[in-house]
């Protein structure tokens, strides 16, 4: 990914948290001659080596299940986005572009082939999903051989992280003034992603 310095978010923790709130992502393999990509939730396991690692699972019938073990993958991170308009700027010579915040993390693909491992990992993104909800559901309280059945299905996997890359573009490159009077449009749009940008934005802006 290409990262101007500016923009550019390296705190390992910082990443983590992002990875954890944002952890629909999405995931390319190689498949013959040509890149392929799964949408997904991906969990992160913050003590597995230097950087982390990721769990996941595919449908059995998804060929991305068939990724060769050791392959490097790229799963990325989708955060809030925004159009930026140069009017907003209210300054001469600037152009239209877009803030927004993306994590990039690569890493060695490897299948779970243990059954009481995989069955973890999926109780383990169970419960994270669950967990706002008043009256959680949970795969202790099914019918066994249903969840059996279901993970006949499904292949696991983990994600050891070799390299992480965070751009969090949120008009850092331009003076205080402009970028209030940008917080200022975006926080007039109904937008949610708009009014993401403009908190993130603010959150950056010197005190």
């Amino acid at each position: 990914m290409y990262v101007p310095s500016s923009f550019a978010e390296t705190d390992q923790s910082v990443l983590h948290q992002f990875i954890e709130q944002h952890s629909f992502a999405t995931l390319i393999t190689h498949r013959e001659s040509e890149p392929f990509a799964s949408h997904l939730p991906l969990l992160l396991d913050r003590d597995s080596g230097k950087q982390g690692q990721l769990l996941g699972h595919f449908a059995k019938a998804n060929p991305q299940s068939k990724t060769t073990p050791h392959e490097q993958v790229l799963a990325i991170f989708h955060g809030p986005h925004a159009y930026i308009s140069p009017t907003w700027y209210q300054a001469a010579n600037t152009v239209p572009t877009w803030n927004y915040q993306a994590v990039h993390v690569y890493g060695r693909y490897s299948a779970i082939d243990d059954p009481n491992e995989l069955k973890a990992v999926i109780e383990q993104t169970v419960t994270f999903y669950e967990a706002p909800a008043k009256t959680p559901w949970s795969m202790q309280n099914s019918d066994p051989d249903f969840i059996d059945q279901l993970m006949q299905g499904i292949v696991g996997f983990k994600i050891e992280i070799e390299r992480i890359e965070g751009k969090f573009k949120l008009s850092q490159n331009h003076p205080v003034e402009r970028r209030e009077k940008v917080i200022k449009v975006l926080k007039e749009q109904r937008h949610d992603d708009s009014q993401a940008i403009a908190a993130l934005m603010q959150s950056q802006l010197p005190r």
